[in-house]
């Protein structure tokens, strides 16, 4: 049995973890009381007893809980934003290739992949990987998700009593092009540029759609060869390539909610491309993708513990 920390229990990653790990008979969870959960001792102590500690925390407290850990066995899977782009570190997107797969199988350290950008790249690296995209081609996204991405203070916001009326209407932010994803977006996938990046937030708890649209003329190829790409690359495991996602001509982000699965598609037509990826902020983009990570690391079914 292998004993699991998970440094943040309280927020919405760290509740998602737990809840499905709960019931688990291969995984003990240790756990702080409320009262040590700041303190470094106590927590210096208790990552060090874990076999496995998660971090679901702000970018600053996920380093110096790495820092406080000495011992050579613990494995680390990191849910913030603070070592996904660095070498050293596994990048938790095993689907990617078969390099992405050992190197989270044999690494210590795991960092898992922010919720947007895990959908830009399911769609992006593979094109790119078979060359039908190149790396200096300028590239847009759009992507809609659940306000439980914001944590407990936007839930708070969009659940309360006399919450702001337009909240009820989806909420474009990172109106600035400096969203903290857009740094693993480019790097994992190798290009030049990051891309014009156009996140939204709307009025559902979970779940999300990201877009990512091409011309025709930035593709060697067309919507046939993407296609052949996906369904080669997505053909079994947790991200799965699907012919078609939309009932009746629509895609809701609400199509994976609570589920820990994506689901890839190609969409428009031979002169303008949409390239789409469903799943759940929270699921495939989060704690799914966390115990995904964990369920390799301690030699676990992949799937353990996960709905889909």
């Amino acid at each position: 049995m292998k004993k699991v920390f998970i440094d943040g229990s309280a927020g919405t990653t760290g509740l998602r973890i737990a809840e499905r790990l709960a019931g688990r008979k291969d995984i003990e969870l240790l756990a702080l009381p409320d009262e040590k959960r700041k303190d470094p001792i106590a927590r210096k102590a208790i990552l060090n007893e874990a076999d496995l500690a998660f971090l679901c925390l702000p970018d600053d407290a996920a380093r110096e809980s790495v820092s406080l850990i000495d011992n050579p066995d613990t494995i680390v899977i990191d849910a913030s934003t603070a070592h996904r782009t660095l070498p050293d570190w596994a990048y938790g997107f095993p689907e990617l290739s078969k390099a992405h797969e050992d190197k989270v199988l044999s690494s210590k350290r795991i960092a898992v992949p922010g919720c947007h950008a895990s959908g830009f790249i399911a769609l992006v690296y593979p094109l790119i990987e078979a060359g039908l995209l190149g790396k200096d081609e300028l590239v847009t996204c759009h992507s809609i998700t659940g306000y439980s991405g914001g944590g407990k203070k936007m839930i708070a916001e969009y659940e309360g009593e006399d919450r702001n009326p337009l909240l009820g209407a989806p909420r474009q932010y990172a109106l600035g092009q400096s969203h903290k994803h857009l740094k693993e977006m480019q790097a994992v996938t190798g290009l030049t540029h990051a891309p014009v990046f156009c996140p939204i937030v709307a009025d559902f708890y979970s779940g999300m759609t990201v877009t990512v649209p091409l011309f025709k003329a930035q593709i060697k190829g067309g919507i046939q060869e993407i296609k052949a790409v996906y369904a080669k690359k997505y053909a079994d495991g947790l991200v799965r390539y699907q012919e078609s996602l939309d009932e009746g001509g629509f895609v809701s982000g609400l199509a994976l909610s609570h589920k820990d699965n994506m689901q890839v598609t190609v969409a428009g037509n031979e002169e303008r491309i949409l390239l789409i990826a469903s799943y759940d902020n929270l699921g495939k983009g989060a704690s799914g993708a966390a115990i995904e990570c964990m369920n390799m690391a301690i030699g676990a079914d992949r799937t353990e513990g996960l709905e889909f």
